[in-house]
């Protein structure tokens, strides 16, 4: 069980105290026993692997951050087959922002869970919305259609895909692409958007609401403050 005097340190502010609770999280997340704050909007980015989701989560945050707001990032990375720790791809990726005291990335492992997420991100993710953030950001493991935990704890679902995905997303639209409530088509330089967006906008205009479709290019910008607007997260 985290200690009272170490829980109520990390929501006051002390990042030191909030990595060592969400390491005892991590070490059993059934005891943890905390809840949300629900004021506190939970962003979920998920996608196959290798369509630059932990880049544009760099630059979200960037664009972010231009506004104001304090963001925090679960960062769900594969486990290592040797220690069973994350990989930490994630963070490296985020590298620029480690000196920022309005950013807290928080990556860790998988650890076989299968989901997209790890057993502890839920319980993470409640801890960091008590924790003085205006935003909680959760990138999930690379994933398949059916893996789609993340939709049971984010407000807000973001599918990244990227050119050359087209064929499969028609081919099966069930899993992933129904839980999206927003599309991203990254890596915009590539050959291949326009037949990927044409594929996601039958399916975009498909439910009560049609969803949004953003196309962006996580290494210059492009694309990233109309995804940033669609977050829509204002500091407090």
């Amino acid at each position: 069980m985290i200690s009272p005097e170490l829980l109520e340190a990390a929501r006051l502010g002390d990042r030191r105290a909030l990595a060592r609770a969400i390491s005892q999280i991590e070490s059993d997340p059934e005891m943890a026993g905390l809840d949300r704050d629900r004021s506190i909007p939970v962003i979920g980015i998920t996608g196959p692997p290798g369509v630059g989701k932990s880049t544009l989560v760099n630059s979200l945050i960037t664009q972010l951050r231009e506004s104001g707001s304090d963001i925090s990032v679960v960062a769900v990375d594969p486990s290592s087959p040797i220690t069973g720790g994350a990989l930490l791809g994630d963070r490296i990726r985020m590298q620029q922002h480690v000196d920022d005291a309005g950013v807290f990335v928080r990556s860790m492992a998988s650890r076989g869970h299968l989901g997209g997420l790890s057993i502890a991100t839920r319980q993470t993710v409640n801890l960091l919305s008590q924790s003085g953030f205006d935003l909680v950001l959760i990138e999930t493991v690379g994933v398949g259609q059916s893996e789609v935990e993340v939709m049971d704890i984010a407000d807000r679902v973001i599918l990244v895909l990227a050119p050359g995905w087209g064929d499969q997303i028609q081919a099966d639209k069930a899993g992933i692409v129904e839980i999206a409530d927003i599309f991203v088509i990254n890596k915009s330089d590539r050959d291949g958007v326009e037949p990927l967006h044409r594929s996601l906008v039958e399916i975009a205009r498909s439910g009560e609401q049609e969803r949004p479709i953003v196309v962006t290019n996580a290494i210059s910008g492009e694309g990233v403050s109309e995804l940033a607007d669609l977050v829509g997260v204002t500091s407090a």
